[in-house]
């Protein structure tokens, strides 16, 4: 394997589409995109690594294999995903949702390929690289297709009602605090092109999460803007949401919204109870007394909407190893309320269909430098190609002092992005 860098002569944005249509030749696709709006922690503008030369793929005991695969590929960059429903590997939990997808629990391959941005240039790491990039150049990108998908709700508004009735009921008996309910929205016989729709969908709602994955006939499109968990020299950090609002229609109606946020009780218990569960996730991979939230509360702004988001970080304990830090963290807080393992049963019990990817995580390790990034799967298109079955969710925080009206609206402000990007709208 050779790394070589190339000067970019088509702009960054052209040349990245040219390489995603490229990469459909592929079985194995894994895209990250940070927008431009990367962090301190980020590694990257983005990366795009194809071709499977070693897979992991598992639904059973997947901790503990994917450990057992990580130290048999040290020096790799390897990326992959992780599905909500790892949980029940974890705590004596169950699924009894229906799973229309049927993508598998855990999946990551060692790349053949891989491109990577940075700074006007592209550096191809793979057997003969001018010849990658040569091709990746003489691509055409197709003209764009007309989209024909008709989405429906799996719950009607009376139906999502009930389900936080239910919810706040448990709260008010002192079961929970909080409780992150989703919904699912869904089409039959949809027909669609993947990457296309990940292309609209990243232009409508850019975000520094954003990723394209592909395995087989599995399909995810990512505008996430949450990080799950990375580390970096040593460094645990955890990025939870919590606190959502509808973008104003000019920046002083932004502010004033923002303004609000920051002010509101609700807004901001709700992301205390997530801090909180967060710092005691990370307490247990972490050397002791290095467990802080280093920013609270701060407001990050996105084409749809404004979001609450607040960092907390450690130091790992090198004693605990990567895998078990996942096992000790996983899912993402912010997706399942608090406590957390009363809040995970809760939702099985309530929700009508399987999370799988959905609020679990896409991202890598980089097992030359000892590091990882994963986000957290919102705002993301799932998509069984051989089934021709397309599903997403959206969710938000029941509390006491939320209204259900309020939260179901906020479920569909956070579906507008996907559903814009395939020209849908919500059906009966």
């Amino acid at each position: 394997m050779r790394i070589e860098s190339f000067d970019l002569l088509d702009s960054k944005d052209k040349f990245h589409q040219k390489a995603l249509h490229w990469s459909g030749q592929f079985d194995e696709i894994s895209f990250f995109n940070s927008n431009g709006m990367s962090d301190q922690w980020g590694k990257f503008e983005q990366i795009l690594a194809v071709k499977a030369l070693f897979s992991f793929r598992a639904n059973e005991n997947v901790f503990d294999q994917l450990d057992a695969f990580l130290r048999l590929h040290q020096s790799q960059f390897i990326p992959g995903f992780l599905s909500y429903d790892l949980k029940n590997e974890i705590e004596e939990l169950q699924t009894t949702g229906k799973d229309q997808l049927e993508f598998p629990e855990a999946y990551f391959f060692v790349p053949a390929i891989t491109l990577r941005w940075m700074a006007g240039q592209v550096h191809i790491e793979a057997e003969d690289p001018v010849k990658i990039y040569q091709a990746i150049s003489d691509t055409q990108i197709p003209a764009i297709t007309p989209i024909s998908v008709q989405v429906q709700s799996r719950w009607t508004k009376g139906e999502y009602v009930k389900a936080f009735e239910n919810v706040q009921a448990h709260i008010q008996r002192g079961d929970i605090y909080e409780v992150n309910l989703c919904q699912e929205f869904f089409a039959d016989d949809a027909d669609i092109s993947p990457m296309e729709v990940y292309h609209r969908l990243n232009t409508i709602s850019p975000t520094p999460f954003s990723s394209f994955f592909k395995v087989g006939y599995h399909f995810i499109m990512s505008a996430s803007p949450e990080r799950f968990l990375a580390k970096r020299q040593g460094k645990l950090i955890s990025q939870p949401i919590k606190g959502t609002a509808k973008r104003g229609a000019n920046p002083t109606e932004d502010q004033q919204i923002i303004a609000d946020m920051l002010r509101s009780k609700k807004e901001i218990a709700e992301n205390v109870m997530i801090v909180d569960l967060v710092r005691n996730d990370l307490t247990r991979s972490a050397l002791p007394g290095t467990v802080e939230a280093t920013r609270l509360f701060e407001i990050q702004s996105f084409e749809q909407v404004h979001q609450m988001i607040s960092t907390i970080t450690c130091m790992q304990d090198p004693e605990v190893a990567n895998v078990d830090v996942f096992r000790n963290t996983f899912p993402a807080g912010s997706m399942t309320g608090a406590p957390k393992i009363a809040a995970m049963q809760i939702c099985d019990q309530l929700e009508a269909r399987k999370r799988g990817i959905y609020a679990g995580s896409i991202g890598y390790f980089d097992t030359v430098h000892d590091e990882f990034d994963f986000n957290v799967v919102i705002r993301s298109l799932l998509y069984n190609k051989q089934k021709r079955y397309l599903s997403f969710h959206t969710g938000g925080a029941v509390t006491n002092q939320a209204a259900a009206d309020q939260e179901y609206q906020e479920c569909l402000l956070k579906a507008s992005g996907i559903l814009e990007a395939l020209d849908a709208s919500l059906g009966e």
